[in-house]
């Protein structure tokens, strides 16, 4: 082989040198990558001594799930729809992620089940959307991923007598947006999210899996798995075909179906008495709907098993109700709209068909519970807003083993305004509403009942829970009386809530900075605009309130607010865009704090239902030397929303750089400059010297970062590293004048992430932290070397290459980082990470879907207004 030789001429070896040290004369001195690629390469622990507390409000997205540990009542587990898994050991006073915060955020994000042994309590078995398998040893705190099964599977259950052996169900049988039932899809409709088929079997703690129950249908959807306490041969499953039973652990398989009028269960659940050894199994079926002259008739109801499912008993009772005598539009609506659905129909086609109401009817019910301590008190609950189904209140209860029915669960105007009372007294049936909430209930009053009931769960001493719209409820008098346990008032009336740790709402931009120094105001996804209040005489001092100014607390308020903005001359005057819901698209104002609003612009318009999305909108910003100059971005590459990708076609309005002259009443577009078409603006910071200069993060795949001299009218490209291809976030310190740019892309390289850094106005940049996908970095106003930063987790395919997302921090000003991420419910999901502007110990983040968080520094017991 040849031997290489290096030319030493003084000509060569000056261009050598030129060429590797150039790129460090251009963009500052490389840093140590040691730090760095441990952590790119392996998990790096969180700085534990700092905790972040979600301070809420509480649930303000639909739960999913909800169960009850058989044996201890203090401990419960919520499954909400935002990618988060919340657990209770103290009976539901506080919440907390059960997910791995220091993890990569993607463990338990919907968990579909969770089940606990029978012998030992702190054991448990959970499954999750993406067929992920998990299994705890300390009651469920922590958990631990010990399979991988591929796709959803619905349910499991463990051998009574075998903590090893556990059953899980093939199929998507819970998915109650897109899995219902109809006249042409009797056994419900496949989703390529699941597998079918089967059920899984393991005998080694999830070491291996076996499939069973194969040879009943190729679609088969389990709901249920219910094994015998005692007789762990018999095991009983409810399906989309129909239950089946087995009585040699799985190996084979038969129906069971005798006395039930349709064999579509819906749910199914078991009762066992181990003093005497009495079994029972209740079930639920699918309401089948014929037509009948001008009306229809309906078949379904409750049933029950007492010899081990060979037969069923009909214990419907008067659980069927004469929709003729209910005088509420809005029931009969919901009406016309399951008949459509039912016979495969239009709505109107529907109230053309049946013009004669039915006098004997049933809901579609989809969930049932029975009381542990008495087989009689058995409960049936229906989901109006998610399923097609109708009829009044939200869960149906009977004391009496089935003979008689009644509405449990009441709530709205059907109920507060008394109506038909007469019928109601003649079925022996309370009126009124029996239910209380807490920032929903002016909105859940005004409300025709029509927000679902998502979950039904009882615990071992008989309580009760379900979830109505956007609140977890609990019934101590066996569904009689409801109130939420998602907040705490701070005092009776006070409007002003602390939630309890199980927050399921889409966290949104944080203003903290708000002419006040006591107040901070939060945005959020379908729960409006709030604000930081005083907590009174609350018991935590570092518990943080908050109430709400605009959104449910307000009739058609805007519900989802994507950024704000207060007048820098008077504190009073509020400005909110928001993006989906009531009043997307529109520029609102208050002038008087937030107690009431008004649209003073319509910027943005698309052709889609309300509820979806339009331009998303990023850093309403105003001059605070000339407050009639505003500012925002219409961003097309959706990195952190709710419904993430690119924005929707507009209709009216455009993507970009937006300003306004007149205060917020008309907007122009300016993207001159940018130096491609589809340039995707995601967030703009003002100058702090100097207001009419303005910088750009452009974060599609060709972005940067650009700069106005001219208050937006003409944008110019900087020069930064030549390996960003995207910048995320851009912010400048007012003390120091520091330049921070965030960079990376959901699927990019690693290399090309990170946050940078520039003293001298952008002319050269140095590289102080090494990410996949940095969203956001910012200092303290109180103390420049404090920084933050947010580290996303990048796509599904891609997340095992960086380990370590979430909240990082230096008290150096960059020089090292501990990742501190303790308490947090996603922290490849942080949208908004900020410290607080005036004290240094505080710092605050909002998550994509749990809320918002608070930690301090110095662990100060007086709390976050400490100065």
């Amino acid at each position: 082989m040849r031997s290489m030789k290096t030319d030493t001429t003084p000509k060569k070896l000056f261009s050598l040198l030129l060429s590797l040290f150039l790129p460090c004369l251009l963009w500052g001195q490389s840093i140590d990558n040691s730090y760095f690629n441990k952590i790119r390469n392996e998990k790096v622990i969180s700085d534990t001594s700092i905790v972040w507390k979600n301070f809420g409000p509480g649930m303000s997205g639909y739960c999913e799930e909800f169960w009850c540990h058989p044996t201890d009542t203090n401990v419960m587990f919520m499954g909400p729809d935002m990618h988060v898994t919340f657990g209770t050991w103290d009976g539901g006073q506080s919440w907390q992620t059960v997910k791995d915060s220091d993890g990569l955020g993607y463990d338990l994000e919907r968990t579909h089940d969770i089940q606990f042994s029978k012998n030992n309590p702190d054991f448990g078995v959970a499954i999750e959307r993406e067929g992920g398998v998990y299994t705890s040893e300390d009651r469920g705190r922590s958990w631990k991923q010990v399979a991988d099964i591929d796709k959803a599977h619905t349910k499991l259950a463990i051998h009574p007598k075998d903590d090893k052996t556990w059953y899980i169900g093939a199929g998507d049988f819970w998915n109650v947006k897109n899995n219902h039932r109809s006249l042409k899809n009797l056994n419900g409709i496949q989703h390529k999210r699941a597998n079918y088929g089967y059920i899984l079997k393991t005998t080694n703690a999830g070491k291996s899996f076996k499939r069973i129950a194969t040879g009943i249908a190729d679609d088969l959807d389990i709901g249920r798995i219910i094994i015998h306490p005692s007789q762990p041969n018999l095991i009983w499953i409810a399906t989309n075909h129909g239950v089946f039973k087995s009585k040699n652990e799985g190996k084979s398989w038969k129906a069971c179906a005798e006395g039930l009028p349709n064999n579509l269960p819906r749910d199914m659940v078991s009762y066992f008495d181990e003093k005497n050894e009495k079994f029972s199994l209740y079930l639920v079926e699918q309401t089948y709907y014929k037509e009948e002259g001008k009306s229809v008739t309906a078949k379904g109801g409750v049933f029950r098993s007492d010899d081990l499912g060979e037969s069923w008993n009909d214990i419907t009772g008067n659980l069927y109700f004469d929709l003729s005598q209910i005088h509420f539009t809005a029931e009969h609506d919901r009406f016309y709209r399951t008949m459509g659905y039912w016979f495969g129909i239009s709505k109107k086609e529907a109230k053309g068909k049946f013009t004669q109401l039915p006098q004997k009817t049933l809901s579609v019910f989809n969930r049932i519970v029975v009381n542990p301590l008495d087989p009689n008190e058995i409960h049936v609950a229906f989901n109006k807003k998610h399923d097609f189904t109708f009829g009044p209140g939200d869960l149906w209860s009977t004391r009496d083993g089935g003979k008689t029915w009644k509405v449990t669960a009441r709530q709205g105007k059907y109920w507060l305004e008394n109506k038909d009372t007469a019928y109601w007294k003649q079925r022996n049936n309370d009126t009124g509403s029996n239910i209380k909430f807490a920032h929903l209930q002016y909105y859940m009053d005004l409300e025709p009942a029509r927000s679902g009931n998502r979950m039904l769960a009882v615990n071992a001493k008989g309580e009760l829970f379900i979830g109505i719209d956007q609140q977890t409820l609990k019934s101590t008098d066996h569904g009689y009386s409801w109130i939420q346990i998602d907040d705490d008032e701070t005092a009776a009336g006070s409007q002003k809530w602390i939630g309890r740790g199980g927050s399921n709402l889409p966290g949104r931009f944080m203003l903290l900075e708000t002419g006040i120094p006591e107040r901070r105001l939060l945005c959020s996804g379908e729960h409006g605009l709030w604000e930081t209040a005083s907590i009174g005489n609350w018991k935590d001092p570092q518990a943080v309130a908050v109430q709400q100014l605009e959104g449910q607390v307000n009739h058609f308020g805007m519900h989802s607010v994507s950024t704000v903005a207060v007048h820098p001359k008077d504190p009073n005057i509020i400005y909110i865009l928001g993006w989906r819901q009531s009043h997307r698209g529109k520029l609102r104002r208050s002038n008087d704090g937030g107690k009431t609003w008004e649209n003073i612009a319509t910027i943005f318009d698309v052709d889609s239902p309300l509820h979806k999305k339009l331009a998303a909108q990023n850093a309403l910003i105003i001059d605070p030397e000339n407050p009639q100059n505003m500012y925002f971005c219409a961003t097309y590459q959706m990195i952190s929303e709710v419904s993430g990708g690119r924005g929707p076609k507009l209709t009216k309005g455009q993507y970009g750089f937006y300003r306004s002259q007149d205060g917020g009443y008309t907007w122009e577009v300016s993207n001159n400059g940018m130096d491609h078409k589809g340039a995707s603006i995601r967030r703009i910071i003002m100058d702090p010297e100097n207001p009419t200069t303005l910088y750009a993060a452009v974060n599609d795949n060709n972005g940067g970062l650009f700069k106005s001299t001219d208050k937006g009218s003409q944008w110019k490209k900087m020069r930064i590293p030549s390996e960003i291809k995207a910048v995320n976030n851009v912010f400048i310190d007012r003390n120091t004048k520091h330049i921070y740019i965030s960079a990376g892309r959901r699927t990019g390289e690693y290399n090309e992430g990170g946050l940078w850094k520039s003293e001298n106005k952008g002319k050269t940049w140095k590289k102080i932290f090494k990410a996949s996908f940095v969203w956001q970095a910012e200092t303290s106003p109180v103390n420049p070397d404090l920084i933050v930063i947010s580290v996303a987790g990048q796509a599904g395919d891609q997340k095992g290459k960086f380990k370590n997302p979430g909240v990082y921090l230096s008290q150096n000003g960059g020089k090292t980082w501990n990742k501190i991420n303790k308490g947090l419910g996603q922290p490849n999901k942080i949208v908004d990470v900020k410290p607080d502007p005036y004290n240094e110990n505080v710092l605050w983040c909002a998550s994509w879907g749990c809320g918002w968080f608070i930690t301090y520094l110095n662990n100060d017991e007086k709390g976050w207004l400490t100065q």
